[in-house]
């Protein structure tokens, strides 16, 4: 990363653990509608992995890379909105939590079967290179996701047709409440990427910078024509499944073994420490942060619910 890279990162970092913690806020007084989940740990996967990208790429986020929708150009109040099923949200208030998207941006809408998005990655990958379009396909995926069918069947066919995909595991240790070891007989998930002839490689998920540049690699392979990449980022979900999922499950010294990594932390003293970042101009994101997200809250929150007139708008083509 170049310095102003740097100093984008840590401003995406902050903005995305401030836009989860007013979510929260908003949770807690009912504001929400359905569950809220966190990427509380898990932040840098998303921002250094969609910095990486190029403006032509398109990326399927998933409900825990809110960071990549910021790295795309959305703000927080779309999440905010989509959250609380506003009319003003990206889909009108007809979805919810990360369910949405905009071709323009890149973004593929993700829904909510596990490792479905992976196929359409391949085929958004597969379809530009029939086009003769230089892009990328890049999508997430949990340790627990890397267990159903999609997973295995959109590998096996990146792999044979060698389409233009990265795709990135967030090894967070439970499937909801089932850790790793209960659910597969390997320690790492990029066996499972080997098994299909796929270049793998393991990722420090908590580092931004090293995300940022194993995405790079693993992009710059699939752009030039030698199929896909997994990656394979071990980190830690420091909430549970979701709000409502108090993760009594996770034994709480794994919790404090993971609290010293976190990567804003980590991130805030490279920058100071290693890269010469003076304090004020950390200071200085942090206060765009804290001006973005009061606005963008003030907007959500005083934002209508639809009134249903336009309820069958966008159901049926035109």
């Amino acid at each position: 990363m170049t310095s102003e890279q740097k100093l984008q990162a840590y401003y995406f970092l902050k903005l995305n653990r401030a836009l989860e913690e007013r979510l929260l806020s908003f949770y807690k007084q009912n504001k929400v509608v359905g569950g809220l989940y966190r990427s509380l740990g898990q932040e840098a996967i998303s921002i250094g992995s969609a910095m990486a990208l190029q403006p032509q790429d398109w990326v399927a986020p998933l409900i825990r890379n809110v960071g990549a929708f910021l790295v795309r150009g959305y703000r927080p109040r779309d999440l905010f909105t989509q959250y609380m099923a506003k009319a003003t949200s990206p889909t009108c208030g007809r979805d919810c939590n990360t369910h949405f998207g905009d071709i323009q941006r890149g973004v593929v809408a993700p829904i909510s079967m596990l490792g479905a998005m992976i196929p359409v990655m391949v085929g958004v990958g597969w379809g530009s290179r029939m086009q003769g379009v230089d892009r990328v396909g890049l999508t997430y995926i949990g340790d627990g996701g890397t267990s159903t069918g999609d997973f295995h069947e959109g590998l096996n066919l990146a792999s044979v047709w060698k389409a233009p995909m990265v795709l990135i595991a967030e090894h967070n240790q439970f499937a909801y409440s089932t850790p790793t070891s209960k659910q597969m007989a390997i320690t790492d998930l990029v066996d499972r990427a080997k098994a299909y002839a796929i270049p793998a490689e393991i990722v420090d998920g908590n580092d931004v910078l090293a995300v940022f540049a194993a995405t790079g690699r693993a992009l710059e392979h699939a752009r030039s024509g030698q199929g896909p990449y997994f990656l394979e980022c071990k980190t830690m979900r420091m909430r549970g499944h979701a709000e409502h999922d108090d993760a009594r499950y996770v034994p709480a010294e794994l919790l404090e073994q993971w609290r010293g990594k976190d990567p804003i932390e980590r991130f805030t003293r490279q920058l100071l420490d290693e890269f010469g970042f003076a304090p004020e101009q950390l200071s200085e994101q942090d206060e765009r942060v804290k001006v973005l997200i009061e606005e963008d809250a003030e907007f959500a929150d005083n934002s209508p619910y639809p009134d249903g007139s336009g309820a069958l708008g966008g159901v049926f083509a035109s």
